[in-house]
């Protein structure tokens, strides 16, 4: 118990009763009538001619008692002949309807599961690790197609029970009472596993997901673990979550092993007094030896599908509990919350937050009542320690997150009201470590707009410094970036980023300008995109660039939620408040004035400190590119 309750569970699970999960799985099964309808034609022609094997079994033992004849004997032989060929041919075709079929479902289970997880906000990716999603997305579909494998087996073996029950009745009813009470006795102790074996599943699903993430966070981080010579701690953190999942299965194997075992030892005693009970009936003359025979015969053909049926109860949790977690996953309820869907014409940028309260965990705010108008065509720039709120303010816009109190106004109508797809095709978002998928230069660029031409993506990117940016990558606009950009610099990642941006042409463009350390040329080609990005749009920027900052029309200075000064860059230092700190403290190394002043120090000559040095008269400080 302590060990499956230290897997743990994520905060999403729900639990589905057997009949939540049957309705949920039968829409996906729909589609798929008429195959499902021929397998059960050749399920019903399959249980009819295995039955009928054991009927001519039974005529030859009385056969072979009464009067031993060739010609009969054969007859019998061919005719069981025949119905194995038929049983055989019957099967085989079952089967191949049920792989497509089953094939399909898993299909369309897949993708509607992926789709779901594809509309869940922005929110839950932050809470919860993609690896464990994706164990939902692989492992547990696949867990839920041997299920439903399982569950057309049950089906067959079941139709096939009823018919040899059939059988029995007309062999002799008596017996046939005596055969079902045990029966029922042995699908009574099939029931008893079945919690037992849904908790184990669920248990080594979760260790499994586990595994999972460890894999794929070891992978995503294997070069700070080289940098900083950590493998060994990196192996030993996947070990702890491989042994985790090995004890888990290994228990689960057991408790689903174990049902054959005990349901075939219960049979042989079910047997045993069956063949007693036969036996007296013999002595009493109350059955023929055939009759015994045929009766013993369908007996064994009996206790094979119930035994199955039996077996199949605790394998089928299994896949109940794939089935428990994907849809789970699938029915998470969205955080954020559109009233309307109303649709969205060209937009001019005007941004209004009116009262807003915003709070990524309950009692923990992070904008308390919060008011701000960004004019249309306005460049705004957002400057505060971390934790201010600049992110968050970004994000908002965005509609990534939900906010709890207030109004967000985009040209005066009400941000909840929008159509989302729509309103985002508005938007051009770079987050502070663009992201760029695996594939060439010009499939990133022109990820907003996939209809966008190979010329026209290139004379967009001559734009840049004339295109001298393109000279350095080997092949142009068709290198290939590598996974998640990594055969890039930090700074071509970012420019792709922004001519992606540039390409879409958005009214409102949102940046959380990235702190690394690069070279003069591509800052400089950078701030050439920008400039083409900010001459055409509304843009909220997250300052950590001089540039930037000295660049924008207004200025947002924040401290924990609040705005506590706001102005331009000149405006701001004159007064010499909150701004003009953050300005010597994350700002100033950037300047010329700084880099002079450093290099007089190396050459020995003493000039003022960075706290003493005069600010040129306009307050407007030179940058290092200009």
């Amino acid at each position: 118990m302590g060990f499956f309750a230290r897997l743990g569970q994520e905060s999403y699970d729900r639990k589905y009763s057997d009949r939540e999960l049957a309705r949920r799985l039968a829409p996906f099964f729909r589609p798929y009538r008429k195959e499902l309808l021929k397998a059960a034609g050749l399920m019903f022609f399959a249980s009819l001619m295995a039955s009928g094997t054991t009927l001519l079994f039974g005529a030859l033992v009385d056969v072979m008692a009464a009067r031993p004849s060739w010609p009969a004997m054969l007859g019998v032989a061919g005719g069981l002949l025949a119905m194995g060929v038929l049983l055989w041919a019957a099967q085989w075709g079952r089967r191949r309807v049920l792989v497509r079929v089953l094939s399909g479902v898993v299909y369309d289970l897949f993708m509607a599961a992926f789709r779901a997880v594809m509309r869940h906000d922005l929110s839950f990716f932050d809470r919860h690790a993609s690896g464990r999603v994706a164990s939902r997305l692989l492992n547990d579909t696949r867990e839920i197609a041997q299920v439903a494998s399982l569950v057309s087996d049950i089906l067959t073996q079941f139709l096939f029970a009823l018919m040899l029950i059939f059988v029995l009745l007309v062999i002799d009813w008596r017996y046939t009472l005596l055969t079902l009470f045990f029966a029922g006795l042995l699908l009574a102790l099939a029931y008893t596993l079945r919690k037992w074996a849904r908790k184990v599943t669920l248990a080594g699903l979760r260790a499994l997901a586990g595994v999972n993430a460890a894999i794929k966070e070891t992978v995503s981080g294997i070069q700070v673990a080289k940098n900083f010579r950590r493998e060994m701690d990196v192996y030993q953190d996947f070990d702890r979550a491989n042994q985790d999942s090995y004890r888990v299965n290994l228990t689960r194997g057991y408790v689903l092993s174990s049902a054959f075992p005990i349901l075939n030892f219960a049979i042989g005693l079910a047997t045993a007094g069956l063949i007693v009970a036969g036996g007296w009936g013999v002595y009493r003359n109350a059955l023929t030896p055939g009759e015994l025979m045929l009766f013993l015969r369908g007996l064994e053909r009996f206790w094979f599908p119930i035994i199955n049926l039996a077996s199949f109860w605790t394998q089928v949790q299994a896949g109940l509990a794939a089935a428990e977690r994907v849809f789970s996953l699938m029915d998470v309820p969205p955080q954020v919350h559109q009233e309307a869907e109303e649709p969205v014409p060209q937009l001019r940028g005007d941004i209004r937050f009116e009262h807003v309260d915003f709070a990524y965990e309950p009692g923990k705010p992070v904008l308390q009542d919060f008011n701000l108008h960004i004019p249309a065509g306005q460049t705004l720039a957002l400057v505060g320690h971390t934790g201010a709120g600049k992110t968050s303010i970004v994000r908002l816009i965005a509609r990534l997150y939900e906010f709890q109190g207030g109004r967000i106004r985009v040209d005066g109508r009400d941000l909840r009201r929008l159509n989302l797809r729509e309103y985002r095709r508005h938007l051009g978002y770079v987050p502070q470590h663009p992201f760029l998928f695996s594939g060439t230069v010009l499939e990133n660029i022109r990820y907003a707009r996939p209809e966008a031409t190979e010329e026209e993506v290139l004379d967009l990117a001559r734009r840049i410094d004339q295109g001298r940016w393109l000279h350095t990558l080997p092949d142009g606009l068709h290198t290939q970036v590598g996974e998640r950009g990594h055969n890039l610099s930090m700074g071509q990642r970012q420019l792709v980023a922004l001519l992606r941006v540039l390409l879409q042409r958005p009214a409102i463009f949102l940046l959380d300008e990235a702190t690394a350390s690069i070279d003069p040329f591509t800052e400089r080609q950078i701030q050439e995109a920008l400039g083409y990005i900010l001459a055409g749009s509304t843009s909220i920027l997250i300052a950590h660039r001089l540039f930037t900052v000295v660049a924008a029309d207004r200025i947002i200075v924040l401290e924990k939620g609040r705005i506590i000064e706001e102005g331009d860059h000149v405006s701001l230092m004159a007064r010499g408040g909150h701004y003009a700190h953050l300005f010597r403290t994350y700002f100033y190394h950037q300047t010329l004035h700084y880099i002079e002043e450093v290099g007089r120090k190396l050459a020995g000559t003493n000039g003022p400190t960075a706290d003493q040095s005069p600010q040129p008269a306009n307050g407007r400080p030179q940058t290092t590119d200009r």
